[in-house]
């Protein structure tokens, strides 16, 4: 056994181009030889399966241990894949496997790098788990070559660590999250720890280098750790990448100065890194543990500089060195498929077959095509091994949420549309109570302040988190506290990042939003809402808690803040997303806000996007009525409409608060001008209600959309967003020809809500205009109040332009009883 000495020694800190190289011995910060000859032979033949399993998944079709000859009839008709960050991503899954046996670490795996599933699927399936989940994938020479073939196949399996590969909480096909999944997945798990891979390429984008600010979050007293390993290999798909390309100092100074503590292992040489890889790996499960201890001994909990690895090794490690003239190992062409003529090119052929054979998979898989007993010792067993993990299937451990009765946070709300209150206040006594009775499984995340969007009675039972310094002023209605859970950081990539990591992992959140930066995450949702789509076809995914979104300062109140801040557009985005995980609400007022965010935080599987704005609105429903209303998700306000017993004239609809005050005030209005003119109003709070039964499950039938809306009859719809939405939720219905569609029309500025809202037309105003236009029987009496309303409007503008308010009727008006 070799002595298992690890010395701190510095790396030589030179500008040139020699200090930057991938290749030759290992050099490293820490070093040592950790690993016996014994043990230094058996995991680099280990990681030699792992490549061979990687090039079978790119290549192969038939013949999955070269048996035989390879023949162009081996190779698959169309060579999909990536290469370049897979013989990576198996060195540090084969030495992390070492590590969790010499510790008996509790620890998941999450491949940021976006196309590496080679390099995480063979570990997998050497483990045995892969067979475990999929039966007809086999640790045998029949299961292997069907594990080849639905690598990027049509019916199998992507290029990515998607929802299909075990162990996986992470996809990597969008780079910049991995850090914030981790840092999720750590928090309220002591003694976990995240292995986190980051990609040289994915380090460049935004939400990544955001994400290294989780440092500042994890607390070494009840969270577990996260170790990020930055891999770098030099090159993108034809770029070089930026941090291959600056000094070690450069490298060193920037993640000092983020908080991390970097060891760098960089090289080529397999025997010397290995040793470097283990001995690093070593210091700094060491330094992970000393930190905790430390903290949970004296109950204090400090900022530790948690240690991370930079780790730098050729793109498409162990690739030819050259192949047709050009350069392959260590350059941007390994990055995909290393040589795709190999089909038609004997010469190419050739060159694979070498390529594969010298990794010897004659020694390394018995005569059935099982990897030998010996090997197979060196990974994990049962759920210690990172793909077989309960973490990284959060469902198995998920449990629910004591909830109070949401019905003792309502307002009292005696008749319709005569007093005004906050909508989302009484909400945040709801979720402070929520945390009082899951304090180990639920918290409240948002990129500002949640005392901006009424929330701060969540922090009567648990503050903000934070760990770095304090200031004495700080005392002074800041919210701090080291033992927080209220996770508040203005990157909303960063903050999203962390709620899909606590889901994913078993737990429960919530996350609140301003509407016109809730689009900093359109793509982060985009790729949650896939997940969540594909593990429904997936039944040994287990069901995890929803991800509950509330969309408040909405477009109607940031009249203050101006057009940067009007746009209603996320909701377009989350209705291209499957039906079957999707949910869109709009309640109008308190009680039905409460209604909605009781059921949403007792779902699974779902992305629950909540709209509803923070300021004074008016109230319309008793809790019994908000509850009614809610379970509907649609239905008429008989308190508004005046058609009972007989066919209406025209049908006022409308979603949203201030859209729903506008619409009632626009009855008010003609039932005032004409009262004989016969009004249905109809109040949408589940959007997708609108849609067809057959695109939704939430959808109505034609005949219940037929009798809300009628077959004929004008339809005039105030909508929160933009008006094209409705249209395209609606646009298979009968009377879709009559339904005219009133919203955001990107027309606003430093207006007065009154103005904003005569702007874009969804005024009670342009609404009553409208209804004169679209009803036959008022079409030629009606030229007089038209022009009333819009004198109206007019006056609207003047005072405001002259005031900088709203008219004091404006302001008052209360639905008349």
């Amino acid at each position: 056994m070799a002595t298992k000495t690890m010395e701190f020694s510095p790396v030589a800190e030179t500008a040139d181009k020699n200090s930057l190289s991938a290749y030759g011995q290992a050099r490293s910060t820490v070093q040592g030889t950790p690993l016996n000859s014994e043990a230094l032979r058996k995991i680099h033949a280990y990681w030699r399966a792992c490549n061979y399993l990687s090039l079978g998944m790119i290549y192969l079709q038939d013949n999955p241990l070269l048996r035989e000859s390879l023949k162009p009839e081996h190779i698959k008709n169309r060579l999909l894949g990536h290469w370049g960050a897979s013989p990576g991503l198996a060195f540090v899954y084969i030495h992390l496997n070492r590590l969790i046996k010499k510790y008996d670490l509790d620890m998941i795996f999450l491949a940021g790098p976006g196309h590496g599933a080679p390099g995480v699927l063979g570990p997998v399936y050497l483990e045995g788990t892969y067979s475990e989940i999929y039966t007809d994938k086999t640790e045998d020479i029949v299961g292997l070559r069907e594990f080849f073939r639905q690598f990027s196949f049509p019916g199998g399996i992507g290029s990515h660590c998607t929802p299909e590969t075990p162990g996986s909480i992470h996809e990597g096909g969008e780079l910049g999250y991995v850090l914030s999944h981790a840092c999720g997945a750590a928090f309220d798990n002591p003694d976990l720890i995240v292995a986190a891979v980051v990609g040289d390429g994915e380090a460049e984008t935004g939400p990544l280098a955001t994400s290294w600010h989780i440092s500042k979050f994890l607390n070494p007293i009840r969270d577990g750790a996260v170790l990020p390993i930055l891999h770098l290999n030099g090159y993108k798909i034809n770029n070089p990448t930026l941090l291959a390309r600056i000094s070690h100092e450069e490298v060193e100074n920037l993640f000092r100065g983020y908080g991390w503590t970097p060891y760098f292992v960089e090289g080529s040489d397999p025997d010397s890194m290995h040793q470097a890889m283990a001995a690093t790996l070593d210091r700094c499960v060491s330094e992970i543990r000393e930190c905790q201890q430390e903290a949970r001994a004296s109950g204090v909990a400090k900022r530790p500089r948690w240690p991370m690895i930079v780790l730098r090794t050729p793109k498409g490690w162990t690739a030819p060195l050259e192949v047709g003239g050009h350069r392959l190992e260590g350059f941007w062409r390994a990055h995909q498929v290393p040589m795709a003529d190999v089909k038609k090119n004997p010469e190419s052929l050739q060159i694979l077959e070498n390529w594969m054979r010298a990794q010897k998979p004659e020694e390394l898989f018995d005569a059935d095509g099982k990897m030998i007993r010996e090997l197979r010792e060196l990974a994990p067993t049962g759920i210690r091994r990172m793909s077989a993990n309960p973490h990284a299937n959060g469902g198995h451990l998920r449990r629910p949420l004591r909830l109070p009765d949401f019905r003792e946070y309502s307002l009292k709300v005696d008749r319709p549309g005569q007093i005004e209150a906050e909508n989302v206040r009484p909400l945040g006594a709801f979720l402070r109570d929520v945390m009082r009775s899951n304090m180990d499984r639920f918290r409240v995340f948002g990129p500002d302040e949640n005392t901006s969007n009424k929330l701060q009675d969540i922090y009567e039972v648990s503050k903000k988190f934070w760990i770095a310094e304090y200031f004495p002023e700080d005392r002074d209605g800041s919210e701090l506290a080291t033992d927080g859970r209220v996770m508040e950081m203005l990157s909303e990539h960063t903050v999203e990042g962390m709620l899909e990591g606590y889901l994913l992992t078993g737990r429960h959140g919530f996350l609140s939003s301003y509407e016109a930066f809730v689009h900093v995450i359109d793509s982060m949702f985009n790729q949650h809402a896939k997940w969540l789509s594909i593990c429904r076809d997936l039944s040994w995914r287990e069901d995890i808690s929803s991800l509950n979104l509330l969309i408040t300062s909405t477009v109607w109140r940031q009249d203050h803040n101006g057009f940067t801040h009007q746009d209603p557009g996320f909701l377009d985005v989350v209705v291209n997303k499957s039906a079957a995980v999707t949910r869109i609400y709009l309640p109008p007022d308190v009680n039905s806000l409460l209604s909605v965010a009781n059921h949403c935080l007792q779902s699974q599987n779902y992305v629950n996007v909540i709209v509803c704005d923070k300021q004074m609105h008016l109230q319309y429903l008793d809790m019994d009525a908000a509850i009614r209303h809610c379970t509907k998700g649609i239905g008429t306000w008989e308190w508004a409409c005046n058609d009972q017993g007989s066919e209406p004239d025209i049908v006022l609809a409308s979603a949203g608060d201030i859209p729903t005050q506008e619409a009632l005030a626009a009855i008010a209005l003609l039932r005032v001008e004409f009262p004989h003119l016969r009004i249905r109003y109809v109040n949408v709070v589940d959007l997708f209600k609108l849609q067809p039964s057959t695109e939704h499950p939430h959808g109505l039938t034609d005949r219940d959309f037929d009798s809300l809306f009628t077959v004929d009859k004008p339809v005039i719809f105030n909508f929160h967003g933009y008006p094209w939405l409705i249209h395209r939720l609606a646009y298979r219905r009968t009377n879709h020809g009559n339904m005219h569609v009133r919203g955001y029309k990107e027309k606003g500025n430093i207006n007065t809500p009154m103005e904003l809202a005569i702007n874009n037309e969804i005024d009670r105003y342009s609404l009553a205009i409208d209804v004169i236009d679209r009803t036959p029987a008022l079409q030629r009496i009606g030229a007089h109040a038209k022009e009333r309303y819009r004198d109206l409007q007019i006056d609207c503008r003047n005072y405001a332009y002259e005031h900088g308010i709203d008219k004091p009727e404006i302001v008052a008006w209360r639905w008349p009883s």
